[in-house]
């Protein structure tokens, strides 16, 4: 259950990474964040930010095997790498219109497969 656990935060803490990260860029192009200063949209993105680590800490914990987890420090690693990216493309398409998928992107997902493979060996 601590895999089922761990990837469920994991994908919530990269929902809330990804809206830190580039959340801000969509506020601009709507025009909520066009005239903040820097500094405030830093803490903005510093907010969603904490709830993004209230989420991967817990994830990280619960699946390390070293707390009982099923998993080891490179599993954990791919896994929340693929997951972001994964998470990353959704909001990309869904949020930013103009941001298409291209046949380059769809290999370099097959490669994380493969790498998420090969970790698990």
């Amino acid at each position: 259950m601590n895999a089922v656990y761990t990837i469920l935060l994991l994908i919530c803490s990269n929902i809330f990474m990804t809206l830190a990260w580039y959340g801000h860029l969509k506020l601009q192009q709507t025009g909520v964040s066009s005239h903040w200063p820097l500094i405030g949209v830093i803490l903005f993105s510093w907010l969603i930010a904490f709830a993004e680590y209230c989420c991967q800490v817990p994830a990280n914990r619960l699946g390390f095997e070293g707390n009982g987890g099923p998993f080891n420090l490179m599993q954990l690693k791919v896994i929340q790498e693929v997951i972001s990216l994964i998470v990353f493309t959704v909001i990309a398409t869904v949020l930013f219109q103009g941001q298409a998928l291209h046949w380059n992107h769809l290999a370099a997902f097959i490669c994380l497969i493969l790498a998420v493979y090969f970790v698990f060996l």
